[in-house]
């Protein structure tokens, strides 16, 4: 299954009570696929995952595959910390036709390597879909070791990682050594063309809801060899990878889509809105 290279880890939009808003999505997905996502990323921490319900995902699930139409592939977010609730989920997301599923490094109960080798191998073998590890120290509080992804790369339905530890060495030596057609995602925007110089596939974007043709781009510039088009590209859109992660992820994302007229609504609680002061320096960026 080809996920291509630009992935979008897609917002979920709100109303004003705070409901999930499906009209909002259609939108957003059409304004995804306008502007260059080849998947769409459903579900996951952007999405704000840990505030949706589990009925909430599979109706999320199922209303995105239904919208994208089969123009771009929908990758289900459904992992957490309780393996048997991910595989629960995991089952679910397939029935409603998703074509893939990625699952986060669990957080708060801090397994060992074994216990994560053995929690991933459980939710793969629990579905004949496609797997993306997540790999995001910074919010599961543990770091996947490169030896666990290597095991997990031979489990035959585990076919790549987003890989957000910001640690280039690593990324170097899954590609190096994993199976061939395992593929290495960035998980960090301002992260992509590093992770490609060292044979990563591509990215799992937040940037991409407001310059998704922008970084189509670099990353199209870099797999055809124009590397110093590619490095110019990167250095002039630094500043946004960087900047829209002022405050908690998606509060930003979410404020610069409503600005650029792409409704998705707030955030639910315990996130909150941008300051006035976030604001202001989120209006820069684009300036």
């Amino acid at each position: 299954m080809d996920f291509g290279r630009l992935l979008t880890a897609m917002v979920t939009p709100f109303n004003d009570q705070l409901e999930v808003d499906f009209e909002a999505a259609t939108k957003l997905i059409d304004h995804l696929i306008q502007t260059g996502t080849e998947t769409l990323v459903v579900g996951g921490t952007t999405g704000e995952s840990p505030t949706l319900s589990k009925d909430e995902k599979i109706a999320l699930f199922r209303y995105v595959v239904k919208e994208a139409k089969g123009r771009v592939k929908v990758i289900a977010g459904t992992g957490s910390n309780n393996t048997q609730a991910s595989i629960e989920l995991t089952r679910a997301a397939e029935e409603v036709g998703v074509d893939g599923i990625m699952l986060v490094v669990p957080y708060y109960n801090k397994p060992s390597q074994e216990g994560l080798y053995q929690h991933f191998k459980a939710i793969a073998e629990s579905t004949s879909l496609p797997v993306m590890l997540y790999n995001i120290p910074g919010r599961s509080a543990i770091n996947m070791s490169v030896e666990t992804i290597l095991r997990l790369a031979e489990v035959p339905n585990i076919t790549s990682v987003k890989e957000a530890s910001g640690d280039l060495s690593a990324a170097a030596f899954i590609v190096d050594k994993a199976p061939e057609g395992f593929r290495v995602y960035s998980g960090d925007d301002k992260l992509t063309l590093p992770i490609m110089s060292v044979g990563g596939h591509g990215i799992v974007s937040v940037a991409s809801h407001v310059i998704g043709q922008e970084i189509k781009e670099m990353v199209q510039a870099y797999v055809d060899g124009n590397v110093s088009v590619a490095s110019s590209l990167h250095r002039k859109y630094l500043p946004i990878f960087e900047g829209i992660f002022v405050t908690s992820n998606p509060v930003p994302i979410k404020y610069a889509l409503q600005q650029m007229g792409v409704q998705v609504g707030s955030v639910r609680l315990p996130l909150v809105p941008v300051t006035p002061q976030e604001a202001k320096f989120i209006d820069s960026l684009f300036k």
